[in-house]
């Protein structure tokens, strides 16, 4: 019995442990510059995938491409500047955390404000309706009303 007991805690505990493999990346970088870029890089786009985490903090499988696509054209001698491009080109401005205003991003950066100023809207309306609603009771129509239920 107690045999089995180890057996079955020693399956668990695999089980447990090969669910928690985390891929670790090491690159060697020419320069400290180039390393500087990286970093930068890795933090100002977002993973796609996960769309509330960038690259540097994402384990998604095209996280990891992305960033080692980053580090290639580094090394390449790409600036910061073409890989952001590429990027952009091949993914859209939803990869970059700050996209530039234009039109086709326009609703991501005013579409809260419009949202909140369409919903301000609507409950201002909303309270003047149910104002108008309220009527006052003179005193006759209290009389009348106490008259009514003194019956």
């Amino acid at each position: 019995m107690k045999i089995l007991k180890n057996i079955i805690f020693i399956l668990c505990v695999l089980f447990v442990s090969s669910q928690a493999n985390a891929r670790f990346e090491t690159h060697d970088f020419a320069s400290p510059q180039m390393e500087k870029d990286y970093n930068v890089l890795v933090q100002e786009l977002r993973c796609l995938v996960c769309q509330n985490q960038n690259l540097a903090d994402s384990n998604a499988e095209l996280a990891q491409d992305m960033r080692l696509r980053v580090y290639k054209m580094l090394s390449e001698g790409s600036s910061k500047d073409e890989i952001v491009e590429f990027m952009v080109v091949r993914y859209g401005d939803f990869v970059m955390y700050r996209p530039p205003v234009k039109s086709t991003t326009f609703l991501l950066w005013f579409g809260p404000l419009i949202f909140f100023a369409v919903a301000a809207i609507v409950v201002v309306s909303y309270m003047r309706r149910q104002k108008k609603g309220i009527e006052v009771v003179d005193e006759q129509q209290q009389k009348k009303a106490k008259s009514l239920l003194d019956d």
